[in-house]
Order: C-alpha cells, then structure tokens, then sequence
C-alpha cells in the first residue's frame, strides 16, 4: 500500500500546483490531500535546509499575534502557515528534473491559456469603454484583465513568475522538444503580462527577473534591453503609453501613486510605535487601526485605495510582526539565493539543474523587487508558487551535488 502512497502525494502536489493557477480552494484540497498521503508513506520527509529562519519566522509570527490581542483577527495569518507544507511535499516528493521541466510545460501551457482569456478579457473592456464613450485609460485601471484568477494582481503575479521560469527553461535547458511550443506560451504571456498594465510587474518585477537571465544566458542582450524599451514605448498604443508615464505624472486618484506614498508614510510610523513586535497579523484591516498611524500632514479623505495592507512587504512584515521577524524572512531568502548562486557557480552544466536554479533565482529577485510596490507574499496564490520554486531549486541542487560527486 505505501508505495502508492508514495505516487499518491507526488501526483496530488502535482495537482495542487496546477490548479493554483485557476482555483485556490482545489490547490488547497489536494494539498492537504498530498500532506497526509505523504504522512502515511515510507517517503523520507525532508524540508529544505532553510528549517532555522523559517522556524524563527513563524516564531515571530506566533509571538505578535499571541501579544496583539487581536486572535480573532490575526487567525487567517495563522492558517497561512499550511501554504508553507508546500515547501515539505515538494522536497520530500520530486526526484528528477525531468519532474519539475513538465511542470513547468504545464504551467506554461495551463497560464496560456488564462492569458488568452485575458486577451479577450481586454478588447472587451476596450469595445466598452468606446460604448459608454468613456476614456479608456480611465476605465480600464479599475477592472484591469484577470485571467482565470479573481483580481489583475494576482493574475500578474503568476503570469511574472511563470514566464520567468518558461524563459529559463528555454533559455539554459538542453531539452529540445516542447520549445517551439514553450516560445509561442512566452509569446502571448508577454503580451498579456504588458497588457496587465501592473506597472510593479511588468515595469519592475519581470525585468529585473529577465535580466538577470538574459546576462547567464547572452550578456550582450542586456545591452540591447534599454534600446527595445526604447523601441517598445514608441510604437506602443497610447493607453498604455500614459501607464508608463504615470509613475511620473499620475492622473489624479486615478493612479495608485499618492495612495502607495501614504501607506508606506503610516507603515513606517506603525514600525517607530512598534519596532519589535508590531501590530500583529491583519491587525492593520482595521480601518480605524491604520486611521491611528497616518501622519497627520496627510489631508483627509484619503485617496482612493486598498488600505487593508502596506503594498510592500518588507515595510508589511515588519509593521505587524516585527523587524526582528521581518528580518527573519529576509534571511530566508537571502540563503536561499546564496544557495542556488553557490550550487550554479559549481558549474552544473551536465545536469538540466542549471536552468531550474537559474529560473527560481530570477523568479526570487523579481518577487524582492516587485515586493516594493506590493504585499505579493501576501497572497496565497503568488506564495504558493514562490515557495514551489524554492523547493524546486532546492531538488535541482541536490542534482547538482550529486553529478559534481560523480565527475
């Protein structure tokens, strides 16, 4: 019975990390379904050598929530540690390479398919808006396209870091087959992604992420990336023209400029008030909370916005739980990528590991960068992506290990 058991949770895990990208209540159930199968076989349980920060992280999590006497409150942050048991049935599961390139395919392939709707999603909006003779640009920054998903952040946020990975799999594997159709996927992803209009995406995220490949894989194509954005803003449609420039010249309320500005002016006061603890998990959805920290020079109403969380991670982890913890999480992440850059600079170009560390450092940098703008890790969806990620550099590590044993 144990070895199907053992089939039992890959193939679950599986599931669940497919169907992450059009249903967070299916992702969900076959994780739990994928933990306990995983429980009941002879599968060696591993978590990836990441155990003491991650476990200094929950600590601080626990301590804020436990002080901030908020419970009712703080539970959902709580019940968010089960996304991080994608971390143990990834490790403990996924064997070959092999595994982790077709789950790229099939998220390349199950994205495509989102980003097509998402296509018809935007010329509907389009022919709308010239119905109801309203500016486009206008109309459309409210009800932006979503894919399979229920909001534009999070469709974006999985299109980055799926493209991003597709792109290193083309980029550095040596497995040919599937590419022709791997280009077609970054094709229409690409267009999408744009057309998203998330300027913390596509303007910050995803570049910082293609980068950083495009220098492992042909440095003097970094070169050539400021003349294509050059090139690109020219002729690009005029919507999306003024998306670009509104960073510099928002449209009023219209932009989420001023309104980022003043959540990262009261993040920081929550962090002065409460620099070690914080205010504890969601504490802050409380609009009266976060009424409480904005500084007063700031006029009343607010702007229009979403003041339920900082758009920033580093300044939202720290503002409900903590420096102490916030920093914890940073060092997280910061061996991890010391850990895969150390496994690439032991030159694993035997193994196909190279492109899945090469992919998970990228997808890692664009979510740091992106994470200035948005609380990304925040949602459940992009969080389960990213840590699939890590646990997949972490298998393509040991990969790596073991053919350099053997040269």
């Amino acid at each position: 019975m144990k070895p199907y058991l053992d089939r039992a949770a890959f193939y679950l895990i599986c599931g669940s990390l497919i169907s992450i990208l059009f249903s967070i209540a299916a992702s969900q159930i076959l994780l739990g379904l994928a933990l306990a199968a995983l429980l009941l076989s002879s599968e060696r349980i591993r978590l990836p050598p990441i155990k003491l920060p991650l476990a200094l992280f929950f600590t601080g999590t626990v301590i804020s929530w436990l002080a901030s006497g908020h419970i009712h409150d703080g539970t959902p942050q709580i019940r968010k540690f089960f996304v991080f048991t994608v971390l143990l049935v990834v490790y403990s599961t996924f064997r070959k390479i092999a595994e982790i390139r077709a789950i790229a395919l099939i998220w390349a392939g199950v994205t495509t398919l989102s980003a097509v709707r998402s296509l018809f999603q935007f010329a509907q909006k389009y022919q709308e808006s010239q119905e109801l003779h309203r500016n486009f640009y206008e109309f459309y920054i409210g009800q932006r396209i979503t894919g399979f998903m229920s909001h534009w952040m999070t469709f974006g946020g999985e299109e980055m870091i799926v493209l991003l990975f597709l792109l290193a799999l083309l980029f550095f594997s040596i497995e040919r087959r599937w590419k022709a159709a791997g280009w077609f996927c970054a094709a229409v992803l690409s267009l999408s992604l744009v057309l998203g209009f998330t300027r913390s995406i596509f303007l910050l995220g995803f570049p910082i992420g293609l980068l950083y490949l495009l220098w492992f894989w042909h440095k003097w194509m970094v070169a050539a990336v400021p003349v294509l954005a050059v090139i690109a803003f020219l002729v690009a449609p005029p919507a999306l023209k003024e998306r670009v420039t509104s960073i510099m010249q928002p449209h009023g309320q219209t932009d989420s400029n001023l309104h980022r500005s003043i959540t990262r002016r009261t993040g920081i006061e929550m962090i002065r008030a409460h620099p070690l603890l914080g205010l504890g998990p969601e504490v802050m959805k409380d609009p009266k909370t976060f009424d409480q920290y904005v500084p007063a020079d700031i006029q009343r109403p607010l702007p229009e916005g979403w003041y339920g969380h900082l758009h920033n991670i580093y300044i939202q982890y720290a503002a409900e739980r903590g420096i102490p913890t916030m920093l914890a999480m940073m060092w997280l992440i910061g061996k991890v990528l010391w850990d895969f850059a150390s496994a690439l600079r032991g030159k694993p170009s035997s193994t196909e590991a190279r492109f899945v560390l090469h992919g998970a450092i990228a997808v890692i940098l664009a979510i740091l960068a992106e994470g200035l703008l948005e609380y990304n890790l925040g949602d459940s969806e992009v969080l389960t992506l990213f840590l699939a990620m890590i646990a997949f550099g972490y298998v393509a590590k040991e990969a790596a290990d073991v053919a350099g044993s053997r040269a």
